[in-house]
């Protein structure tokens, strides 16, 4: 007979934008579960995504980067490292080396006096010169109180094995808190609007990805083929213009980049249509808000 205890808990990825929490998750969930783009702010949901064994399960939780808000939509990100403050077995506060402190002291606060146990990770190392990382790592340590230190390159994928038994040396002893065939608490439905938006943060400049969102209309999943409908939401109707492109090239192009990582994901055919509307000042306005899925209560 089996004895042996079984762990679980929540290891919540926090940091501030750009410094590679979202490849540090995928690799830990060993599934492309958050998307990746080499623009900050990129994530801007609590994504779950889980490590299965026999004997444990890892909850590990991808949050937006952590920055002072200016607007309503980045409230409600911030709302989503606050909660994942409060239900963390174990931080993994992630950061590089070139951030710093500034505009997150507070949230740092809130971290040293949780009483959870934090891991430091410094990514990008494979970037340093000769005695930066020293630097970096004594300036961190002076303000993030951690068990560890792990310097890692996501991107390289090096080190990042220590993370994983690091974490399980401090895993609670608890039953599983999903079902262990599933990756992620997220549908379908909410990946495949977040790999649109990716192709979209891909694609355009300046603002229009911000000013972006995406919603699934329709999504039926049939014997060899996924159908998928999905809605482009711009703030004014020149980003409408500029989403469309001449005679609809570039929203041809994101819909061609779209569909083929759709079929990665998925594996199977998709056949997908976008559409563009406009959503005045959506991202400022609450309700609207809500109505995207933006809602951490």
């Amino acid at each position: 007979m089996d004895t042996q205890k079984h762990q679980a808990g929540f290891v919540n990825i926090i940091g501030k934008p750009n410094v590679g929490k979202s490849t540090l998750m995928n690799i830990l969930v060993g599934e492309r579960l958050s998307i990746i783009t080499s623009k900050a702010q990129t994530t801007r949901h609590r994504i779950i995504g889980l490590t299965n064994s026999d004997h444990y399960q890892i909850v590990f939780s991808d949050t937006p980067g952590m920055l002072k808000p200016q607007y309503e939509l980045q409230k409600n990100m911030m709302s989503f490292v606050n909660i994942s403050l409060e239900d963390a077995d174990i931080i993994l506060f992630v950061t590089d080396l070139y951030e710093t402190d500034a505009d997150i002291e507070h949230v740092i606060e809130k971290i040293n006096e949780s009483g959870v146990p934090v891991l430091l990770i410094i990514n990008k190392i494979d970037l340093a010169k000769p005695g930066q990382l020293e630097e970096v790592t004594t300036y961190w340590t002076s303000r993030v109180k951690s068990e560890l230190v792990i310097p890692i390159s996501a991107g390289e994928k090096f080190n990042t094995e220590k993370i994983m038994q690091e974490i399980l040396d401090r895993l609670p002893e608890h039953p599983a808190f999903y079902d262990k065939a599933e990756l992620s608490d997220r549908s379908e439905r909410f990946f495949a609007s977040e790999i649109i938006r990716e192709k979209i943060f891909e694609n355009y400049k300046k603002e229009i990805p911000y000013s972006s969102e995406v919603s699934i209309e329709d999504f039926k999943v049939k014997k060899s083929i996924i159908s998928v409908r999905a809605i482009i939401y711009v703030e004014r109707d020149s980003q409408k213009g500029i989403i469309i492109g001449d005679k609809g090239a570039a929203l041809k192009k994101v819909g061609i980049q779209a569909r083929e990582e759709l079929e990665k994901f998925f594996g199977k055919k998709v056949f997908l249509e976008t559409f563009v509307k406009v959503e005045q000042d959506w991202r400022k306005n609450k309700l609207k808000l809500k109505k995207f899925g933006y809602d951490p209560t």
